[in-house]
């Protein structure tokens, strides 16, 4: 992008490490690509700005990552870099951490040029030392060139070292739904939805279920759209030109006696996300609005459970599903009568004789 950068991580040895940070001392390199860990060691009073790529875990990391600016009686300036949909967790942290933030919209296009421009011009304006070999080549130059052409000189040499700025999407929900759209495939933009009677519940997948599709549907996996599942169900897109030629192979296909044959796919009048509406607005009403009994998911063990795992005991002896045990009672410690029982187990008996 024609910015000289230097990278600092635990992967760098230490003589990488004083080479990194001596090339930003000299002024060879302007940026600074640090981890959170290798960052909290430099100490640069030349660190003007700090740009926070990734949003930080918590306000500890903020501020450290912030203090590699503003050192030695500096001013310096962080920035956050936060989607639209992160804001309100950001908002929190910088509240816990007591900072108060500016909320500004990223440049566009127009902005980022019109600030490059401010800064040429400033730099262009500044006086200069001429000798006797400078004057002789302006000379040559005013001979040669007119003075519009000698003038543009030193912006396109300047121009030619940074990069183009790019198109961002502004941060707002109708202009991330507007670019979603835009993202469509081509061929992709009537489409239909499908979907089968499995889910996460059955390990759906859509590593296996792209090429068990391709099979059933007599299709490629070009002309297969977005999969979207859910706990009971998988959705699939299928361009709608396409769609009777994968309904007629699929019902030709699913005729075996195979695990993949019994796999139910069908129409859906439905897309996903109204499925997962009408969900949700059945489960507001609590239980009585329910269709059927209630199926918890337990959390998945690595390993599964033990062979022969029937669950913690209770304390009258019974086991989840079981029957309760009957107590089983200790057997008495021997011992004199009235005297306490010594730590070390029981008395040994007297040698005979």
């Amino acid at each position: 992008r024609g910015f000289a950068v230097v990278a600092l991580s635990g992967e760098h040895s230490q003589q990488e490490r004083n080479q990194a940070l001596q090339a930003l001392r000299d002024r060879r390199a302007r940026v600074c690509v640090a981890t959170d860990v290798a960052s909290r060691g430099i100490d640069l009073p030349s660190v003007s700005l700090v740009i926070h790529v990734e949003i930080p875990r918590d306000a500890e990391t903020l501020q450290h990552r912030s203090g590699r600016t503003g050192r030695a009686g500096k001013k310096g300036t962080a920035v956050l870099i936060v989607p639209f949909s992160r804001r309100r967790r950001v908002e929190e942290m910088l509240r816990r951490a007591r900072i108060e933030a500016l909320w500004t919209e990223a440049p566009d296009r127009e902005a980022i040029k019109a600030k490059d421009r401010e800064r040429l011009l400033e730099v262009l304006l500044q006086p200069v030392e001429v000798d006797a070999g400078d004057s002789e080549l302006a000379e040559l130059l005013l001979a040669q060139k007119s003075l519009q052409e000698i003038a543009a000189m030193p912006v396109q040499a300047h121009r030619s070292k940074m990069p183009e700025p790019e198109e961002l999407i502004a941060n707002t929900p109708e202009a991330r739904r507007a670019a979603q759209k835009e993202k469509h495939r081509p061929g992709f933009e009537d489409t239909v939805w499908f979907r089968l009677d499995i889910g996460r519940r059955q390990n759906a997948d859509p590593r296996w279920i792209l090429p068990l599709l391709c099979r059933r549907g007599h299709i490629t996996r070009n002309e297969i759209g977005a999969i979207r599942i859910t706990p009971d169900e998988s959705f699939f897109q299928i361009p709608r030109n396409l769609a009777d030629k994968f309904s007629d192979a699929v019902k030709r296909t699913g005729e075996g006696e195979g695990e993949e044959e019994r796999i139910l796919i069908e129409l859906s009048n439905e897309a996903p996300r109204d499925v997962a509406r009408e969900n949700r607005k059945g489960r507001k009403g609590g239980r009585d609005n329910a269709n059927g009994p209630r199926a918890f998911a337990r959390p998945h063990r690595k390993g599964g459970d033990k062979p022969g795992f029937k669950g913690k005991p209770r304390a009258d002896g019974a086991t989840p599903g079981g029957v309760a045990k009957p107590a089983r009672a200790k057997p008495a410690r021997t011992g004199k009568p009235g005297k306490p029982f010594k730590k070390g187990g029981y008395p040994k008996p007297k040698p005979k004789g």
